[in-house]
């Protein structure tokens, strides 16, 4: 039985749209009893060599990771990719082309948000971004909150940034088999993000494991950030059922934004093999 260890394997800096740089997110980590730690960008590497050195300054074990944006029957779906090379080229090639298709999406938002008389958007989203390349819905949505238009993030979102509102437009991410390879042709191991995010009906959830599996995907994650306590002990059955491994991650963003800190959650339940328990030769 492995000992249950404090491992926060889901997180984003201002390398993505999370507001603390990796070195500061990596020394809240350790503060707050942290002991296994991975910084998951969307669709970006280049705070992994930061996140990695700031961990071993903190005397904190660290696995590389990367949260890829998937299309899957037209729903976006995010996997996590743990313990890989984060210096493989097919992955950096592949993250590149992926990124590429924000900054348009950005601007059309934007043009999207002015047809309802809110003027700026782009301007003032990339004000958020640490990336220009990566100019997200969470970037336009902090611009949103502070111009005064909404009270908070999450009525922005619910008001003009999901299908169907003023302000959102769809993009076509990587290929569920083309994210799962790039991690796992890198020596790490894929992981279904918060699935129960996504509100799947069961046979297109069923679907979404099915293929990920047959892909080489290993891993889900059981507790996180957004999964209720309910969720938890459901997506633990399912990685029981499917024998897949467990992940837990607080998808921590910013210290105003984010329902649960770095290093927070509830621990996994009992029975599940933990991902990183399968990750030891990876753990830096």
């Amino acid at each position: 039985m492995n000992a249950p260890i404090n491992a926060d394997l889901h997180c984003h800096s201002t390398v993505s749209d999370g507001t603390l740089e990796p070195e500061v997110l990596a020394a809240r980590a350790k503060a707050n009893g942290v002991e296994l730690w991975a910084l998951t960008d969307h669709d970006e590497l280049g705070g992994q060599q930061r996140a990695l050195e700031a961990a071993q300054a903190q005397g904190m074990k660290y696995l590389t990771g990367v949260e890829i944006s998937v299309t899957f029957a037209d729903v976006t779906v995010h996997v996590v990719g743990l313990g890989f090379d984060h210096t493989d080229p097919q992955m950096v090639e592949g993250l590149a082309d992926t990124r590429d298709g924000r900054g348009p999406r950005a601007l059309e938002m934007s043009n999207q948000l002015a047809k309802v008389g809110i003027h700026g958007a782009y301007e003032g989203a990339l004000k958020y971004a640490g990336n220009p390349k990566l100019v997200s819905r969470t970037h336009f949505a902090r611009f949103l909150v502070e111009s005064g238009v909404c009270r908070d993030t999450s009525e922005v979102f619910r008001k003009y940034l999901t299908e169907g509102k003023p302000g959102y437009v769809e993009h076509r991410w990587a290929k569920l088999g083309d994210a799962v390879r790039w991690i796992t042709q890198g020596g790490g191991i894929a992981v279904i993000a918060h699935p129960a995010r996504y509100n799947l009906s069961p046979t297109l959830e069923y679907a979404l494991f099915t293929e990920f599996k047959q892909h080489g995907g290993q891993g889900v994650e059981v507790v996180t950030g957004s999964h209720s306590s309910a969720e938890a002990i459901r997506y633990g059955e399912l990685a029981r059922e499917l024998d897949l491994l467990a992940s837990r991650g607080s998808d921590f963003h910013s210290p105003t934004e984010s329902h649960v800190d770095l290093g927070k959650l509830p621990p996994l339940p009992a029975g599940l093999t933990p991902v990183w328990s399968q990750l030891r030769d990876r753990i830096h």
